[in-house]
């Protein structure tokens, strides 16, 4: 009796919050008895309901299982039936086919040349230079090939005839020098429409220099570097042209020999290959270059008027000669000795101003290979160090390093060698203008001496 008690009060105390919010608390004992009778009464009836749902939700799964099973039965049925039809119709094709082989004999060795040749055709009509005057011809025979790939129908005698004439027009359009106009991408990257002319198959040109055709877009651009000058003028004057015939510069390569001279590095791109080593090497060559005409073109001056002065016995400030004979001329009193070192010294001043800038000069021509030999050194060591990093796999990561190498040597002899001459050169006209100053100042000792005994 203690545990039916207890376990009536637990269901009192579980039932009691629900009941609490749809009805008043009970007073006394009977009334709650007799609201937790109700509300069994009310938890049997939902059970009822749900069991009737369940029972009518696994009616309806049984329902669905029935009609999956039926359509699977179905499935089978047509795959079967499909499969049956796969293969009557591949026993067909392997019948129709031989008998197509059978009926087509020589023909179909022939209908495999004619795919080969159009395949060939169409990679030759699509990188020749005639494209750019006749484009999309390749759409058709593109569409011929997939045809007799896919032997879904055989070639026509017009489609036949039409790859003879595109071959017959490739042909005889290379044969052709053409004046056509056409679109051309320009060096900012603007399309323009000018006037080309193609010479055959090996180049087109333009206005503006050879052009570049790419296959693979059908433009025609402006190459990034234009040839030498006598090439680029033969370009224009076969533009200009009426008739007749001109100089005009072939590329018989078809444009490979073109596309490599944009590799080329210019002048100035050799030179800065150089770095800062081969810019100091080029400006103490242009220094010692403009020194040495300086001083050519001053002793050439000087040595002029020395040889006028040598002409005229009336001495003449204007010219190292004159001064000296203005010495000699004051001394005209003077003893041999005094005569002799005052003319010592008028000469000892006239040399420095004949001999300027020649150690400088001289200087430089031994500098610049030494920069050189430098700048070989430097470049080595970043060879190196490119070695070391990246090892020896890709030659483009080591020859920045190879070419500032090989550029500064070369700008080091470049201007050593002429400095060096410009130095002989000037060395020896100095030389020359003091050997008339000693000979002549010989001169006068010796004619005073002759007069004094």
């Amino acid at each position: 009796m203690m545990k039916r008690f207890l376990f009536t009060l637990l269901m009192v105390l579980l039932v009691l919050p629900a009941l609490s919010q749809e009805q008043s608390p009970a007073e006394n004992l009977d009334e709650l008895l007799k609201m937790v009778e109700d509300g069994r009464t009310t938890d049997q009836n939902l059970h009822r309901q749900r069991e009737a749902e369940f029972r009518a939700a696994r009616d309806q799964q049984k329902q669905m299982l029935a009609d999956a099973k039926r359509q699977l039965r179905e499935a089978e049925k047509n795959s079967e039936k499909m499969e049956t039809t796969y293969n009557s119709n591949d026993l067909l094709i392997v019948d129709v086919t031989e008998q197509l082989d059978r009926r087509l004999g020589s023909m179909k060795e022939l209908f495999g040349v004619l795919q080969q040749v159009t395949g060939d055709t169409k990679g030759m009509l699509d990188n020749s230079l005639t494209s750019a005057q006749f484009p999309r011809r390749g759409d058709f025979l593109l569409e011929l090939n997939g045809k007799l790939a896919s032997n879904s129908a055989l070639p026509t005698i017009e489609e036949i005839e039409k790859l003879w004439f595109l071959l017959q027009q490739e042909m005889t359009e290379t044969g052709k020098v053409v004046k056509f106009p056409a679109k051309i991408i320009a060096a900012d990257g603007k399309e323009v429409l000018e006037d080309v002319v193609r010479v055959g198959g090996f180049n087109i040109v333009s206005a503006a220099g050879y052009l570049q055709f790419t296959p693979e877009t059908g433009n025609l651009s402006e190459l990034g570097r234009q040839p030498q000058g006598r090439f680029t003028n033969t370009a224009a004057a076969l533009l200009n042209a009426k008739s007749g015939s001109v100089v005009f510069g072939v590329d018989p390569t078809r444009g490979q020999i073109l596309a490599t001279y944009l590799d080329r590095p210019s002048l100035g791109e050799r030179v800065a290959q150089g770095g800062l080593v081969g810019y100091v090497i080029i400006g103490l060559g242009i220094i010692g270059l403009l020194l040495s005409l300086e001083r050519l073109i001053s002793l050439s001056i000087i040595s002029s008027k020395v040889s006028s002065q040598l002409k005229n016995d009336t001495p003449n400030s204007n010219n190292p000669l004159g001064r000296v004979l203005l010495v000699a001329e004051e001394q005209d009193t003077s003893d041999i000795e005094t005569l002799e070192l005052k003319l010592g010294e008028a000469m000892f001043r006239e040399i420095p101003k004949l001999t300027r800038s020649l150690m400088f000069i001289k200087i430089i021509s031994v500098v610049a290979p030494l920069l050189g030999l430098l700048g070989t050194v430097t470049g080595m060591i970043v060879t190196f160090q490119a070695i070391t990093l990246f090892g020896t796999g890709d030659p483009k990561l080591m020859a920045g390093g190879i070419s500032q190498a090989l550029v500064t040597t070369v700008l080091g002899l470049t201007v050593a060698i002429p400095v060096v001459l410009l130095h002989t050169l000037v060395a020896g006209r100095s030389k020359g203008i003091l050997h008339v100053l000693q000979e002549q100042s010989a001169g006068i000792v010796a004619t005073r001496s002759g007069q004094g005994s």
